[in-house]
């Protein structure tokens, strides 16, 4: 099996579990915490066409299109798609979902106001690829914002411990997933300095990046996430 169809399959395995730490995250404060922090990095317009590519089970497309955006969800594994679209029934939502792959995108260029991302880029096999097409797909002044850890160094196990992220995860999948990212040329890579140097190369400007986006945007003490900062990185076409 390439790595690809790994990924895939990966994630497809993980949906079920995923998708209720989502769906829990969508009825906290974290949700509005987010949605707080992602409209004051968009384009000031009241309604703009977002695509959220590695949408998972929704999560970005649902809060942005409950803000009044037309948005689109991506993502490359079919049973996180399926859910994506039972929430989109559930919550009443405008927002779409199709299964695409992140780097190769099948929309014309030129079409998106913004494009936004999360937890997604250590997965990917060709990063400046998914950049480069990100880039083809926005308006010009368009926005990328990019929501991503490094875990390059990073094992995945399961622990004893009951508050842990990892826990009712089969460890079996747990080291599948380090096992595909230690295959990635992203995970030999000190981020988010690699990501810069290939967002100026495919053409991005006004590059900013925020180091650690979770105190702001962790704000339910009973969720559980990973001990990893999440750097946010955004970026004008």
């Amino acid at each position: 099996m390439n790595i690809e169809n790994r990924i895939e399959s990966y994630w497809d395995e993980r949906s079920n579990g995923f998708n209720e730490v989502r769906l829990q995250e969508l009825t906290t404060c974290n949700a509005t915490a987010w949605q707080d922090l992602i409209l004051q990095l968009l384009p000031q317009k009241k309604e703009l066409h977002i695509l959220d590519i590695g949408t998972g089970t929704g999560f970005f497309a649902l809060l942005l299109a409950k803000a009044g955006h037309k948005t689109i969800g991506i993502d490359s594994s079919e049973k996180m798609i399926a859910h994506a679209k039972e929430n989109a029934r559930a919550f009443q939502s405008t927002a779409v979902f199709l299964q695409m792959n992140a780097e190769i995108l099948f929309f014309e260029d030129t079409v998106f106001d913004a494009v936004i991302s999360r937890n997604l880029t250590w997965t990917l096999p060709h990063v400046k690829k998914a950049y480069r097409e990100w880039h083809r797909v926005l308006k010009k002044d368009g926005m990328l914002l990019n929501f991503d850890s490094d875990y390059g160094n990073t094992r995945f196990v399961k622990t004893t411990q009951p508050a842990c992220v990892h826990n009712g995860i089969n460890p079996t999948l747990l080291t599948e997933c380090t096992n595909i990212k230690n295959k990635l040329l992203v995970s030999s890579k000190s981020r988010p300095e690699w990501d810069l140097h290939l967002l100026k190369a495919v053409g991005f400007k006004d590059i900013q990046v925020q180091p650690n986006v979770c105190p702001f945007v962790h704000k339910d003490t009973k969720l559980q996430y990973e001990d990893i900062p999440i750097f946010g990185l955004y970026a004008k076409k």
